[in-house]
């Protein structure tokens, strides 16, 4: 993925969360709450089935970030998370990120994040990510 490291690029990514996924994060971090794991349960809920994990759901942010841009040699600073509607398994999304400032005296950069259901076009979660990458800013 090539991207020109200026104000207001934007980029995408595609993805798409598995109940298999869902459940290898519950074990991984111990959040066994029925509402990810239990149909049965979830369906007496609000959201009717059940739902990832937020931050499931926001570990896209870290493997684009931290793979493809800005890539290798990047070091998370801070991410701020919003979670504003539920997502899905098996559910399209999109992960769109804009860088939003550059700060090329300290080689860091603010880039906005956020999952959009590929449907509805419904933002899901959004936040803002400070990256430092001594090559790319």
């Amino acid at each position: 993925m090539h991207i020109e490291p200026v104000i207001g690029a934007t980029f995408e990514e595609p993805f798409k969360i598995t109940q298999e996924e869902v459940q290898r994060f519950a074990d991984l971090t111990g959040d066994n709450n029925p509402i990810h794991l239990d149909a049965e349960y979830a369906a007496t809920t609000s959201f009717k089935k059940p739902i990832i994990h937020g931050m499931l759901g926001a570990t896209i942010f870290t493997r684009v970030l931290g793979t493809q841009f800005p890539g290798f040699g990047s070091i998370y600073l801070k991410q701020t998370l919003e979670f504003l509607r539920p997502m899905f398994v098996e559910t399209d999304y999109k992960a769109i990120f804009k860088i939003q400032s550059i700060n090329a005296e300290k080689h860091i950069a603010e880039i906005s994040t956020e999952i959009v259901d590929a449907t509805t076009k419904k933002v899901v979660t959004r936040g803002v990510a400070t990256m430092i990458n001594q090559e790319k800013f």
